[in-house]
């Protein structure tokens, strides 16, 4: 098996690879939202509001620094109301570093989580229902 000073030294035999930014961003999103307690990325703060994005636009939430061999990464997650925070941040370090080396065969020397929200929309839908059935019936 080649380590990752072998491979490099390899593909420059045949000439360079570059791995763009948002290639990385899409793995390192894809990765993240596949961890349990993970509700979405967040693209920012816009006016106090963390806006949810899903699975058509991965790369935003992260943002990456990519050099010739070596990658860190910043991860703007929103987390599921009821999770251990400290727990799904490491799961979500984990699965984003072994899946960005695996593919791109980068170094990762960091992955930042910043979480940036907490959803409970499952019971704010819930409590909406109900006040529009409840509403419903007044009429």
């Amino acid at each position: 098996m080649l380590s990752n000073g072998d491979i490099n030294s390899e593909i420059m035999d045949y000439g360079q690879i570059k791995i763009a930014d948002e290639v990385v961003g899409i793995i390192a999103g894809l990765a993240a939202t596949e961890v349990k307690g993970v509700a979405g990325m967040s693209g920012g703060l816009a006016g106090g509001i963390a806006e949810m994005l899903g699975r058509k636009n991965l790369s935003k939430g992260v943002k990456v620094e990519v050099g010739e061999r070596e990658t860190a990464i910043d991860l703007y997650i929103i987390v599921e109301y009821g999770i251990k925070i400290p727990e799904v941040a490491w799961e979500i370090q984990e699965g984003v570093k072994n899946a960005v080396e695996t593919m791109t065969g980068l170094n990762v020397v960091e992955v930042n989580i910043n979480i940036q929200g907490v959803n409970i929309e499952k019971e704010s839908k819930e409590e909406d229902l109900q006040l529009q059935q409840s509403s419903s019936r007044l009429k």
